[in-house]
């Protein structure tokens, strides 16, 4: 239908047949009209009850979005519930979408109005907190660590507030030369979300910001509700700076506090836990100091000792004394060695020359001396018995002084 609309629009119409705006608002607001009743939730940002006029104006906002809608109704739909509805109320309407052609403004008229109460917001709070939690928002590995001493704090609060105060004067107390970049925004109502989520996206560019601390005193369960929207949920899990949620009182727990990398229970406590105590700090410095000095000291006695221990022994006070005594010892030693060789020498040559004179006596050439020869055929072998010699062989003999030849007779020695 209203393709059907747009194209008889645009086929009767061009830069030389132009239609008028009422014949463009009476077709906008013949589509309108086609479209049926819608059930829609919001926040009640204006309302207006003029005395007796019989109909009543509001605006109903999106919370997590910069979009509005005007709302109108009968005196006697809003009179059902004007005791428990008011500006910031959130509510849930039944409406159908209205085309006004003399202003060309869409609005809706509201056929009842339901407040949303607390039960309710719990309720969806809770299912919100659960899909978030499926998706992985806040797991604890996700979790980023704080700086130990950071240079440049993100502060985003609301103007002149008792939360910006509290993390501000207990933050120099404990360092005071922490600085801070400070946003101020709405902690409440239907600009809460937006303004929040531009300040944590702005902190969060910046380079030189080392954590950013989102806080806010207490309040009811409506009035913290933007610190459990959505889109303020997942602008913070999107962070590359670590993020403190520090919102309300200890009971209070939005759904920031799961999705934070730390939660502090009040300003003051987010305070505490961003920066350190230059005291305590400063005290721990003296402490690490005189342990330390405590531990060189014990190490030098304790070497001072062993030196003096090692310089004490003998070897130490008479470095030559050893040398000493392993001369004399190798003195005597050599002494030794050579007195056992020279009985073993003298030993030795006593044998050899009673070998030697054994040797002489039982040599041939002893034997020779004394007059004997030996007879040895021309091929040399010796002769030892009379049958192995014959008549007329020539013989040589060997005696002392030399040899000759002798030729054998047989006959009967003279």
């Amino acid at each position: 239908m209203v393709a059907d609309t747009l194209a008889v629009m645009a086929v009767n119409t061009s830069a030389e047949a132009p239609i008028p705006v009422g014949e463009v608002s009476r077709l906008i607001g013949g589509w309108i009209d086609r479209l049926g009743a819608v059930w829609v939730e919001g926040q009640i940002t204006q309302l207006s009850r003029r005395p007796g006029a019989g109909v009543v104006f509001l605006t109903l906002r999106d919370p997590s979005y910069d979009i509005s809608l005007t709302v109108t109704c009968f005196r006697a739909v809003f009179d059902k519930i004007a005791d428990t509805v008011t500006e910031g109320a959130r509510v849930v309407v039944h409406a159908k979408p209205e085309w006004y052609a003399p202003r060309g403004q869409l609005s809706l008229r509201a056929a009842e109005i339901r407040p949303v109460g607390v039960g309710e917001l719990l309720a969806r709070l809770e299912q919100l907190k659960k899909a978030l939690a499926a998706e992985g928002l806040f797991a604890a590995d996700r979790k980023k660590a704080l700086p130990f001493l950071p240079q440049l704090i993100g502060l985003v609060c609301g103007r002149a507030s008792a939360a910006e105060r509290d993390v501000l004067e207990n933050a120099r107390l404990r360092w005071p030369a922490v600085r801070f970049e400070v946003r101020n925004v709405a902690v409440q109502g239907v600009h809460a979300v937006p303004q929040v989520i531009e300040a944590v996206k702005e902190l969060d560019a910046l380079p030189e910001v080392d954590v950013i601390v989102v806080a806010r005193g207490g309040g009811s369960v409506e009035d913290l509700l933007p610190f459990s929207d959505e889109q303020l949920v997942r602008a913070v899990a999107a962070c590359r700076t670590p993020v403190v949620s520090a919102i309300g009182h200890e009971p209070d727990s939005p759904l920031l506090d799961l999705v934070a990398d730390l939660r502090a229970s009040t300003p003051t406590d987010a305070a505490k836990k961003i920066v350190p105590d230059v005291g305590e700090e400063l005290m721990r410095v003296q402490q690490l100091r005189e342990r330390a000095l405590r531990s060189v000291h014990g190490l030098l006695d304790r070497e001072e000792r062993g030196l003096a221990a090692a310089l004490a022994r003998p070897c130490m006070r008479e470095p030559h004394r050893m040398v000493d005594e392993r001369e004399e010892r190798i003195t005597a030693v050599l002494e030794r060695a050579r007195r056992c060789l020279g009985h073993l020498l003298d030993r030795a040559d006593s044998e050899l020359t009673h070998t030697q004179a054994r040797v002489v006596a039982l040599s041939p050439a002893a034997t020779l001396r004394r007059g004997y020869a030996v007879l040895q055929h021309p091929d040399g072998s010796v002769v030892r018995a009379a049958e192995e010699v014959a008549e007329g062989e020539e013989l040589r003999a060997r005696v002392s002084e030399g040899e000759f030849r002798v030729r054998v007779a047989v006959g009967p020695a003279e």
